[in-house]
């Protein structure tokens, strides 16, 4: 039996473990990317490793999240980055470069790689046939110190995809299909890898969007064969030297299949709350908008951008339309300039805004209260857009464009002959912005502003616990609503107490008083919870604030990592109607914890409170108990030494 896509890039990368389906492995990693939202965390655990060099074949650091320089803070913390950069051998992209995803996946991905990134859209990269996979920082930190990337081998789900893309459909449509099929926890534990004919047609950046929200299924990641499509796109950028043909073999085997006939799709668009609320344009067609927001690092390519200022040319907005763009990176704008889209786009109404993430992790650009945005970003939990309640849909390029000319959700389908832009055969390659090290670093000094806090470290947990609940949520909670992200809380990402004020602000603003009265505690989450960003705040800001264990229905996968790096224990229900037998306020005890954990028995959870038992179990390695025992991640490592 032959190898899938998957299977090829793992065992030849597979330094610890087996490669089987449930089996815990160590991978190396030849390239990561940080970015400056949650990098100057990275580096911060990175130089408490103690080791003067990255080991990866490539590593970059990125500037793109939190370019709002309304105070000093993220001005500091961009210094921070490029110093730590230059003494400790990353790339440094600086501020106008671009969107970290967007950028790698023109300037540095390559075929069979592994790509280890501190974002959860790191799985982008997928679309020329990279390994990419998004974790915590503190994992990525470990890599770049010289260690193996750990995690759960996913099974591998087999994407075939049949016919083509008809007029006004793109492949945002597809990856929508996907989560109306499978939902926002449907690809937990699992490798999505496309195949067929219908992935052949589809070119490096139309992948890239399906990669990208790969994501949002909880897909640990996304991957395309490195074929005749991904030779072109990479010859196109200058780097063709890097491309090497990569597939499944004939007769590999998969765990699952799904079949999905692109020429069956129609406009597709995500209702407000989240990414797998989806429903037929049609369905919506009509509804009044107020905001329209092209761009992100979904769909920002310049086929998306061009073909949204196709349908743009020669039009005007309504005045009751806020439109912006958000351009992936220098080379996406400097060739829509250079093509006219540009002018095209600025002539409608546009406002184009700086080439970073912006609207979409909340940085300006918040609906005003009561307003429809249309977006063509990944996510649209609840309050993302930095306003909340919000009415956030999420749609394609051309959707967006149509429906900021008509002031109300359009299907495209209405408009007549549909725009089509090709691939550029050259793209304008400029690593001016791109930093590299200097060969000599020992002249280098790495430069702290009085806002970037001492790196807080968890202390060992007990055998055994006796703990209130102090929080319990719902199904689905994101990081975003466990610690926020956007403008207001960007600039305090390195400074942990301040940070750790806002706490499930969204679900409970008094969470972090009570914290601190209690001493300790433990939180209790429904379906998936922790899903999103892979953004540790939202392990590392509860474990300050003294949270000892999370007891859920079920885990995203970072988030479960994230939590165990930072000492906080994820049990689970074994019955998840138990879930209804606690409440905020019970007093929960638990004895003998780490021989019952280390044996893989059941745990018997008693609430005191209601004087009934209730069984939990977890999903945790021989490797993840030693690091919850150690005290987390950089404790275990200091026990250890270096990363190995």
């Amino acid at each position: 039996m032959g190898l899938n896509l998957a299977q090829k890039i793992i065992t030849r990368h597979l330094v610890e473990g087996e490669a089987k389906a449930g089996q815990e492995i160590g991978l190396a990693v030849d390239q990561t990317l940080i970015h400056d939202a949650l990098g100057t965390m990275a580096c911060l655990q990175f130089e408490a490793m103690d080791v003067p060099r990255v080991s990866t074949r490539l590593s970059v650091c990125y500037v793109d999240h939190s370019l709002l320089q309304v105070g000093f803070e993220n001005s500091d913390d961009h210094v921070y980055l490029r110093t730590v950069a230059a003494k400790y051998g990353l790339l440094f992209s600086r501020p106008g470069n671009g969107i970290c995803h967007q950028v790698h996946l023109e300037r540095f991905a390559e075929p069979g790689t592994t790509l280890l990134g501190g974002d959860s859209h790191t799985p982008t990269c997928g679309a020329v046939g990279a390994l990419a996979i998004g974790a915590g920082g503190l994992d990525v930190a470990a890599a770049m110190a010289g260690g193996a990337y750990y995690f759960t081998v996913p099974k591998v789900v087999r994407v075939n995809l049949t016919g083509r893309l008809q007029p006004w459909l793109s492949s945002k449509d597809v990856i929508l299909e996907l989560l109306r099929r499978l939902g926002v926890k449907g690809g937990v534990g699992r490798i999505m890898e496309y195949t067929g004919e219908g992935a052949a047609g589809l070119t490096v950046t139309e992948r890239a969007t399906i990669c990208n929200m790969g994501t949002e299924l909880g897909a640990t990641t996304s991957l395309f064969p490195s074929d005749e499509m991904v030779r072109a796109h990479l010859e196109a950028q200058g780097r063709g030297g890097s491309w090497r043909p990569l597939a499944a073999d004939p007769d590999a085997s998969y765990d699952d299949s799904i079949d999905l006939d692109l020429s069956s799709l129609e406009p597709l668009i995500a209702c407000p709350g989240s990414p797998d609320r989806v429903v037929p344009v049609r369905e919506v067609a009509g509804t009044a908008v107020d905001q329209v927001c092209l761009g992100s690092c979904t769909n920002s390519s310049y086929a998306d951008l061009m073909t949204a200022a196709a349908i743009l040319k020669g039009k005007t907005v309504p005045g009751g339309v806020s439109l912006t763009v958000s351009p992936g990176s220098r080379q996406v704008l400097r060739m829509i300039a250079e093509a006219g889209g540009l002018t095209d786009l600025i002539a409608a109404g546009a406002r184009i805004l700086e080439l970073s993430c912006g609207p979409c992790n909340g940085t300006g650009q918040a609906p005003a209260t009561g307003a429809v945005s249309v977006r063509t970003f990944n996510r649209n939990f609840t309050g993302r857009s930095a306003t909340n309640p919000d009415r956030v849909y999420l749609c394609s390029p051309v959707v967006a464009a149509a429906t900021a000319l008509a002031g109300r959700i359009v299907d495209p389908r209405t408009l007549g002959a549909a725009p089509k832009i090709a691939p550029p055969l050259r793209y304008l390659p400029d690593d001016a912005m791109v930093i590299p090290p200097p060969a000599d670093p020992s002249g280098v000094a790495v430069r702290r502003g009085p806002n970037i806090k001492p790196l807080p470290r968890a202390d060992r947990p007990g055998d055994g616990f006796k703990l209130p609940v102090l929080l319990k949520t719902g199904d689905n909670v994101s990081t975003d609503e466990i610690i926020p992200s956007g403008a207001k809380l960007g600039p305090l990402r390195s400074n942990v107490p301040a940070s750790a004020e806002y706490v499930f602000e969204r679900l409970d603003a008094t969470f972090p008083n009570r914290a601190r009265q209690a001493g300790a505690g433990v939180v209790v989450g429904g379906w998936n919870y922790g899903q999103g960003s892979s953004r540790e705040h939202a392990a590392l800001l509860p474990m300050y604030l003294g949270v000892k264990a999370v007891i859920a229905k079920s885990f995203a996968r970072i988030h479960q990592s994230n939590l165990v790096n930072f000492a906080i224990l994820p049990l689970t229900f074994a019955d998840a109607s138990d879930y209804d037998a606690v409440d905020q306020g019970d007093l929960l005890e638990m004895a003998t914890l780490f021989a019952t954990l280390a044996a893989g028995e059941r745990l018997v959870l008693r609430n005191v409170t209601k004087h009934r038992d209730i069984v939990l179990v977890h999903s945790l390695t021989a490797r993840q108990l030693e690091i919850y025992r150690a005290g987390g991640l950089l404790n275990y490592l200091s026990g250890k030494g270096r990363p190995a």
